[in-house]
């Protein structure tokens, strides 16, 4: 999973899916691709996945699927699409693990889109006890999610205790943690920020995420702290990157 790689958002989490049934199959390989960092190919991956649980009759196959296939849209900006995909899962059917991958594909979405009192909310709906009994890798990204939303609405203690959980349930060598560290240092005006993201930046690079990479690159050119010509040159590079994936919402954002 992209997850013990670098750690962003639990991206699939479809390694519970049965791996012999069409749709685990499926959702195995989209796996591998959006690893490989083929995103398109993931994605088509899912929509057979999602065909082939309505064919088997699974509702929590095609539930991870649907989550699934709504944080890739998420990642490419495609928000009222990944919402869309998100209103199809039947809650009802979720398993407890589930259900927290679902609060966290939702909190994903709600910052990406910068409506953190949401995700805030999301966050502190959660079940602590169906909390503590899910992977590591599932609550490092919910806890990811809810420090950058509360860092954002300046609940600083909060968010601090939110990120010694991504510490404790993920490497704090790896780039993850630097990455959430480095959004929390930037919605809260921090002039740690650009280190922390360089930081993030060099650990995506050595782990081959270029997905994130060329994320923080964004994220980078938009620090005031940024001199004008290093924000054109990482602007540059986030969109050529972006275009080079195939994602042209987020090539579209980089040039602006």
């Amino acid at each position: 999973m992209v997850i013990r790689k670098f750690g962003i958002a639990a991206l699939l989490s479809l390694a519970t899916l049965a791996s012999a049934s069409e749709s685990g199959i499926l959702s195995s390989r989209a796996q591998r691709s959006l690893d490989a960092g083929k995103i398109a190919k993931s994605y088509g991956q899912l929509e057979r996945a999602l065909l082939a649980s309505r064919k088997e009759s699974d509702l929590r196959a095609e539930a991870r699927v649907l989550m699934a296939m709504a944080q890739i849209r998420t990642m490419s900006l495609d928000f009222a699409f990944a919402d869309s995909l998100l209103a199809q899962v039947r809650e009802e059917v979720l398993d407890k693990t589930s259900k927290i991958l679902f609060l966290q594909g939702k909190a994903a979405l709600a910052n990406a889109q910068g409506k953190f009192d949401e995700a805030l909310g999301l966050c502190k709906s959660a079940d602590p006890n169906s909390l503590k009994k899910v992977d590591d890798p599932l609550q490092a990204a919910f806890y990811s999610e809810c420090a950058i939303a509360q860092a954002a609405e300046r609940r600083s203690e909060d968010a601090d205790e939110s990120l010694k959980m991504v510490g404790k349930r993920s490497d704090k060598k790896g780039g993850f943690y630097a990455w959430t560290a480095a959004r929390m240092a930037d919605l809260s005006g921090k002039g740690t920020a650009d280190s922390l993201y360089r930081e993030a930046e060099k650990k995506s690079i050595r782990g081959n995420i270029p997905y994130m990479t060329a994320t923080i690159l964004y994220h980078r050119s938009q620090l005031k702290s940024t001199p004008a010509k290093e924000a054109e040159d990482l602007k540059l590079r986030c969109k050529n990157a972006f275009e080079l994936m195939g994602l042209p919402n987020n090539a579209k954002r980089c040039g602006e």
